[in-house]
């Protein structure tokens, strides 16, 4: 985990002046932290019909254990689910459901969530708890809100008072510090055909570098280097990102060397919507992890908080007695092998900003309040029309107490055609944590030994 404070300023933001003004939460309203809410932020006591149970203090590591895979074991595997949602009852359903949720089930016919019993199973490592406390107490936008000073490891803002707020409480949100993994993408054409593509990622938070002492680079957040390992056409080339903190002061730094051509170049490219690599079209560079970047083209709204049904404790979805075939359908994830539970979400509305260009006009975000995770994001082109889906499944790390985005797809509603990522059924090894790594790993200079075919 992060263990020194970053004090520069973090992604550029929009916001008017009035929100800009906003600081670090009084005393009174941080002491929640230890009260009321829980350690993230989130209201500890459950919702009103019981449907929501209280947050208890999260999955505890021994709620299961490891197998020769390496695979944690489903707590909840012998449970059913509490109903079925179909396009024939969804009109029932549809408070707990997005406009994006409601229009899947009038995309596809055979469309259907299955509903599980709710729990609260995110937590922190207890020194990720104390510099939320902190950062509740100390951290500030500045810079006309395109950063943010005396920020630690995770979650500036656990009591948010405007959408910008929770967007950084998505981005920065605890992923473990340094990691590497393997997994699959595919993009399923109308028809159901696809080619899978394997990637070899990893990504180091800066603090958590072997020389972050010496470290010159202060305006970086994180590093994070993607490997193409198949197929051949694609095999051996690399994206290299330093997500910088403040994105508008300056941009995110992103190379991608070329395995054909042998040849590393910059790639300002990928950022806001410009084309993600390897993604056929079906995603642009800041649909990534749901969202990420810069958020400055936009106007961010905080409409309130509601209560959904979103992919929750996933772990069917990610088990290996599955092949991708099982999972890669016609139009969507194969949704037998999903989970549901109702959860309080943060939505956010962000409006594209009068003069700025983006692809997607706007887009709607539900935020868990238990682990800032966007669960799900609604897509909206320049007419307004709902284009796409984003949908992210959260599996809890439990044994490392790292709530996890395993899974996300992006849904295209036009063309019906849809991103799947983080797919590691069929992988060995998909996840490790604690990464070691150093600044000389993420430059320019180390992308040809990379991708070496």
């Amino acid at each position: 985990m992060s263990r020194f404070p970053l004090r520069t300023a973090l992604l550029g933001a929009a916001l008017s002046t009035t929100i800009l003004a906003h600081a670090a939460v009084p005393e009174s309203e941080a002491a929640k932290l230890s009260t009321s809410l829980t350690p993230m932020g989130a209201e500890k006591a459950g919702n009103a019909d019981g449907s929501i149970p209280a947050w208890t203090g999260g999955l505890p590591s021994s709620a299961g254990q490891r197998g020769e895979n390496g695979r944690l074991s489903d707590p909840f595997a012998a449970e059913k689910p509490l109903f079925t949602i179909t396009p024939q009852n969804v009109a029932q359903y549809a408070k707990n459901l997005t406009p994006g949720q409601q229009a899947m089930f009038k995309r596809y016919p055979d469309y259907r969530m299955n509903v599980y019993p709710s729990h609260r199973t995110a937590t922190y490592p207890e020194a990720v708890f104390k510099a939320i406390a902190s950062n509740a107490r100390h951290t500030s936008l500045v810079a006309d809100g395109n950063g943010l000073q005396n920020f630690q490891t995770a979650i500036p803002f656990p009591i948010p008072h405007n959408g910008l707020e929770v967007l950084w409480n998505h981005i920065t949100r605890y992923r473990g510090g340094s990691m590497q993994r393997t997994h699959v993408q595919a993009t399923p054409t109308a028809s159901g055909e696809y080619t899978p593509v394997y990637f070899k990622q990893q990504f180091t938070f800066r603090d958590q570098l072997s020389d972050f002492e010496s470290s010159q680079e202060s305006n970086v957040l994180f590093y994070y280097k993607q490997l193409v390992t198949a197929p051949a056409r694609l095999a051996g080339d690399v994206v290299l990102v330093h997500e910088t903190l403040d994105q508008v002061k300056e941009p995110r730094m992103a190379w991608i060397y070329n395995a054909g051509q042998r040849r590393v170049r910059r790639a300002p490219q990928i950022a806001y919507d410009g084309p993600y690599p390897a993604s056929d079209g079906q995603r642009v560079a800041d649909d990534l992890d749901m969202i990420n970047g810069a958020p400055d083209r936009y106007d961010w709204k905080l409409v309130g908080k509601q209560e959904i049904y979103v992919p929750y404790n996933n772990f069917e979805l990610e088990s290996p007695t599955h092949k991708y075939s099982d999972l890669l359908k016609v139009g969507h994830l194969n949704q037998d092998l999903m989970r549901y539970e109702k959860h309080r979400v943060w939505v956010v509305e962000a409006t594209l900003k009068p003069g700025e260009r983006h692809i997607y006009a706007k887009r709607t975000l539900f935020v868990d309040e238990d682990t800032w995770q966007a669960m799900l994001i609604d897509h909206y082109d320049g007419r307004g029309t709902l284009w796409r889906v984003g949908e992210s499944s959260m599996t809890p790390l439990y044994d490392r107490q790292i709530p996890w985005l395993g899974v996300e797809a992006l849904y295209d509603l036009v063309n019906g055609r849809y991103l799947v990522s983080g797919l590691t059924n069929e992988e060995k090894s998909p996840v490790e944590f604690g990464l070691k790594t150093s600044a000389a790993d993420y430059t320019p200079a180390a992308l040809r030994n990379e991708g070496v075919r």
